[in-house]
Order: C-alpha cells, then sequence, then structure tokens
C-alpha cells in the first residue's frame, strides 16, 4: 500500500472570503456554515461535494474493472447537522448523519450493481475518513512582528 500527501492552503481574502488553493486552483468557500443565500458554498457543503465526486470517481474506476456500462451516475448526498449553539460546549458539532443514494443508469444486472456499489464503499477514501477514526493534529502559530529598532 502506497500513501501520497495531499496538500492544501487557505487563507482569508480581501472580501472576507476563505481561498483555498488546491493544485492550479482557488477554491472560494462561504465562512458561514450555516444554510443560507451565499455566492459561494460553505464548509459543510464542500465536504459533502467531496464525498460525491469520490463515490463518482471511484464508481466510474470499478464499473471500468467490473466491465459495467455506465450510461450515467447520479450521487445525492444530504447531511443532518446536529444543532449546536455556540454556548453549548457538550457534544459534537458536525453532522448526525449522512445519507447517500446512488443512481446508475446501466443495463448490468442488479446482483452486478449490488457488488459495484459494495466496491465503491470499501473504496472510497473520503466515506473511510468519515466512518474511521483518523488522527488530525491542529497546530497553531502565533507569528509575532517583530520589535522596531529604537
Amino acid at each position: 500500500m502506497s500513501t501520497k500527501i495531499i496538500n492544501v492552503f487557505g487563507y482569508v481574502a480581501n472580501d472576507n472570503q476563505f481561498i483555498v488553493k488546491a493544485q492550479d486552483f482557488n477554491i472560494r468557500i462561504n465562512n458561514n456554515t450555516a444554510n443560507g443565500n451565499s455566492e459561494t458554498p460553505n464548509p459543510l457543503e464542500y465536504l459533502l461535494a467531496g464525498f460525491a465526486g469520490s463515490v463518482n470517481a471511484i464508481g466510474q474506476i470499478v464499473a471500468k474493472e467490473l466491465g459495467i456500462e455506465l450510461k450515467s451516475l447520479q450521487v445525492e448526498i444530504s447531511g443532518t447537522l446536529v444543532d449546536k449553539n455556540e454556548k453549548t460546549k457538550k457534544g459534537r458539532a458536525g453532522f448526525k448523519s449522512i445519507e447517500i443514494v446512488v443512481k446508475p443508469s446501466s443495463d448490468a444486472p442488479l446482483a452486478l450493481l449490488k457488488e459495484w456499489i459494495d466496491t465503491v464503499k470499501e473504496r472510497c477514501p473520503v466515506r473511510d475518513t468519515l466512518l474511521n477514526a483518523t488522527p488530525v493534529l491542529l497546530t497553531l502559530i502565533k507569528e509575532y512582528a517583530p520589535p522596531e529598532s529604537i
């Protein structure tokens, strides 16, 4: 099993949008995590979008391996967010549940599609990350302005 490091870098832009640089792309993220009208998705919507993209990508790979012709593939993901106000210190602050509905358009028999989706579930890295305890190291670095010379 090989490993690969994926890096992104983010910063707050002048318009109070968070910009993430990933490869040669700039991804604009709304700072508001609550659902609402905005010009850009919020971080939780990006998480679900990434999950859907991962299911699609792995789904396409596995379909080729199994000889399944996918005419199209639709992935719908809904997340139920824990309602946690700022003053509450107990409990989780993330999704209580995530539901995924995968709709392949294919002439493949149901048994083969079942094998396909089971394989997709096992190989999807975003699903694996969300289901299993993944160590996360959060480091704070405070940069002090150098003292002015006298």
